[in-house]
């Protein structure tokens, strides 16, 4: 359906609208005797009355004011101000009440001996959305009023009523900038004038009612839809950034300029594009306005550097480029197909009417995040001022394009300064053409150049992608606290449990219950009588398996959320036995750490051989990231029978865990005799094998603790040895220090630690127990 075509009868209610909300209120202004009243007649025959009501200023003041339209007359000029007032505040309430968009007939001024008089009143400039003013020649509002037989009018001359028109205007439009009112003229068009009307209306409605964000959400889905592999996208601004040429000024040099609209009141706020689009309309019908746009179009080149880099993305999939434009959209769009790039990028902007949308600063950051957060995309932002600033901050990357210094932004060096100064703003700079000035400083702004090698191995290089399936809340505040007790040397025993239990817990109440939603259930209220609570959606047709040993806390913990649930230990996957899934809806696999999920994934396969149908879902406090990537096994697993995996953290460090370590010898004990315990820890493969120069591999650290009896300081016979292998100093450093704390605990320094002896290796429980609090916390980080 056309847009702007009238929107057909329906029957359904409008909502009524918040407190808080300002109503859709829309003026039709214009001379006495220029049709105001007919025009509203004709827009009750055409428009929806289950979306509009329409009103005769003059009818709603005579129901209201004492002696109706007469008394009214009569009255002092503050007292008439005053029912104005009222008049134009009932209207907003009913139109709030009913969630309906009002259109009011109104007069902003009369002449009278020769001297004009407003009569307008501040409630009127806080409740109109958008004016519409008649826009009438002289001669055919003279005519009209001498025709008028069921009225009679002031005599008034051609001329006298044109400055009356012109003075009207004039005054009218500056206050709804200073109001932040949309402002129209609606031009005298024998054969359209009430089609030109009906668009208008439709739009402020529409504008009023359809917020801006999810107009232009619905174009970036239509942008998006079938590119299913893009993993990242640019986001360019047009004007002064791709071409040199600032098209909405050619397009304005025929028709006046926008300059004075976006320097004053308005700015370049969201109202100030809205009114721009409705400046638009009034300068050309949609013919005349495409042969303008063909006209400036033929006039505007791309850099050569970003025709290269466009044409490189339209052999890629999964790399996108989207121009976004405070502009004219047709223009730019005509610009990349002329070019054979209509394909390959495509456009968001809006000048028109039937864009649907308007872009602004916060427009352009608000389609970065978008792309970020819901598409998973990285996003590169490449602008040249202040108004692309918000987008550059918003981007995973940015880039400032500096042009010719006559044509440049002059405010932008100190936007872009503050930005960089006090927001952090990391971005770099690209000039174009090449031989022009830099902005600020190369110290302060590097240079880059869009055909360097480095550049373009950073936009086309492949991402690894996290599979779909996969929740976290890795960065989260939740995570932060949740995770710290667990990563902390001197918790242990219960305590530790215990805060492994409340990752439990946190992952039942923020994964679970999203995924399996939840259910009603009667239950007692406090206070005496039966009113209905909620849990996790079939919970007593759910089992948690416990992955032994380090999956039991976080189980326990979820277990706490779903009382109900069958609870079982699994120390391998034949441990999974068919009565404990035959009659249940899900199973909820529980670890406390996730490697590589080769474990895993043999309880993935075992649970699912024994139910096809049954839904599997994995619970674990930390993920290693690299193995829920699209690619790795882990991910295919989780693809192939249909898992869902809910992690407190996912984590890039890759180690073997605590029980891999006791069974692939990262860890041996052995006993020697039953007095004397000695054991070799190796810690492997905590950085990379080397540094990609040759760099030589740091030593080994070597540390030798003994125990001694608390009670008689005797010696208790047990000596660990602990050795620690590492590709960097860092690393290294690290895990030494992890080491003296948890081995050579009570004393004061490092040296004394390295020397003396720690009470809690005095028995050999309490050496594994140690080991545990080194070598599976180094799992966690």
């Amino acid at each position: 359906m056309d847009r702007s075509s009238p929107q057909p009868l329906t029957s359904e209610p409008r909502p009524k609208l918040p407190e808080d909300k300002k109503p859709a209120v829309i003026g039709l202004y214009g001379l006495p005797g220029s049709g105001k009243s007919f025009l509203l007649k004709e827009l009750r025959k055409h428009l929806n009355h289950c979306e509009y009501e329409f009103y005769e200023g003059s009818e709603m003041i005579s129901s209201l004011a004492p002696g109706g339209l007469e008394g009214f007359q009569k009255l002092d000029e503050a007292m008439a101000n005053y029912w104005r007032a009222q008049a134009i505040d009932q209207i907003a309430h009913e139109s709030r009440q009913s969630g309906k968009t009002a259109i009011v007939t109104g007069h902003f001024m009369f002449r009278t001996k020769g001297h004009y008089k407003a009569v307008y009143t501040s409630n009127d400039m806080a409740t109109y959305a958008h004016i519409i003013y008649l826009n009438i020649s002289a001669k055919t509002l003279y005519s009209q009023r001498q025709e008028d037989t069921n009225r009679v009018r002031q005599f008034l001359s051609m001329q006298d009523l044109e400055t009356w028109q012109r003075t009207e205007m004039e005054e009218l439009s500056r206050l709804c900038q200073e109001h932040g009112i949309l402002f129209s003229r609606l031009a005298e068009q024998p054969d359209n004038q009430l089609f030109t009307a009906l668009r208008l209306i439709q739009f402020s409605h529409r504008v009023s009612t359809v917020p801006n964000m999810v107009r232009v959400d619905a174009r970036i889905g239509e942008i998006l839809s079938g590119q299913n592999n893009l993993q990242t996208m640019l986001v360019v601004d047009a004007d002064k950034t791709i071409s040199t040429e600032d098209t909405g000024k050619t397009f304005w040099n025929a028709r006046g300029s926008l300059e004075k609209l976006f320097g004053g009141p308005l700015g370049y706020s969201e109202a100030a594009f809205l009114q721009a689009v409705l400046l638009y309309e009034e300068a050309a019908d949609e013919e005349e306005f495409e042969r303008m746009c063909d006209s400036v179009a033929s006039r505007t080149r791309i850099h050569a550097e970003f025709k290269a880099l466009f044409e490189m993305m339209a052999t890629e999939d999964h790399v996108g480029a989207v121009v976004v434009t405070c502009g004219i959209r047709r223009v730019w769009e005509k610009v990349l197909e002329r070019e054979g790039l209509s394909q390959t990028v495509k456009v968001i902007g809006g000048a028109r009417i039937s864009d649907d949308m308007v872009v602004t600063a916060e427009v352009k950051a608000q389609i970065v995040s978008r792309l970020q957060r819901r598409e998973n995309l990285r996003v590169w932002a490449i602008g040249d001022s202040p108004l692309d600033l918000p987008m550059l901050e918003a981007a995973d990357e940015a880039i400032v394009v500096t042009g010719e210094e006559q044509n440049r932004s002059r405010s932008m060096d100190n936007a872009l300064l503050e930005a960089i100064e006090a927001r952090g703003l990391r971005v770099r700079q690209v000039l174009l053409p090449s031989n022009v000035s830099p902005r600020l400083t190369d110290a302060v702004l590097a240079q880059i150049r869009l055909t360097d090698e480095e550049f373009l191995d950073a936009i086309f290089s492949r991402r690894r992608r996290l599979h779909p399936n996969v929740w976290h809340a890795t960065g989260g505040n939740a995570a932060k606290l949740l995770m710290s007790p667990t990563r902390d040397a001197m918790v242990a025993g219960p305590t530790l449990r215990k805060a492994h239990a409340s990752v439990g817990l946190y992952l039942a109440w923020g994964f679970l219950s999203e995924l399996l939603g939840v259910e009603e259930y009667p239950m007692q209220h406090v206070q005496g009588h039966q009113v209905m609570g909620h849990r996790l959606r079939h919970e007593r047709e759910t089992t948690i398996v416990a992955l032994m040993r380090g999956g039991e806390p976080l189980a326990l913990g979820l277990n706490e959320a779903l009382p109900l649930a069958m609870f079982v230990h699994a120390t391998s996957p034949d441990d999974i036995q068919r009565d404990h899934i035959e009659n249940q809806k899900t199973v909820v696999l529980v670890d406390s750490v996730v490697n590589s999920g080769k474990t895993l994934i043999e309880f993935i396969e075992r649970t699912r051989n024994l139910r096809k149908d049954i839904r599997i879902v994995v619970v674990a406090g930390v993920v290693q990231t690299d193995a829920v990537m699209q690619e790795h096994a882990l991910a295919g697993a989780i693809e192939q029978h249909g898992v869902h995996i809910g992690a407190l953290r996912l984590s890039e460090n890759k180690f073997t865990g605590f029980k891999d370590a006791f069974a692939k010898r990262k860890i041996e004990l052995s006993s020697l005799d039953s007095r004397k315990l000695i054991a070799d820890a190796r810690l492997m493969k905590l950085a990379p094998k080397t540094d990609g120069k040759g760099a030589e591999k740091c030593p080994p650290l070597s540390y030798l603790f003994e125990a001694w009896d608390g009670e008689d300081c005797k010696h208790a016979n047990v000596v660990v040895t602990v050795e620690v292998t590492a590709d960097n100093k860092r690393s290294l450093k690290e895990y030494s220090d992890r080491i003296l704390e948890c081995f050579g605990e009570g004393r004061r320094d490092k040296k004394e630690k390295k020397k003396g002896a720690s009470k809690f290796l005095s028995s050999r429980r309490g050496v594994r127990s140690t080991f545990r609090r080194v070598f599976l916390r180094a799992a966690w980080t």
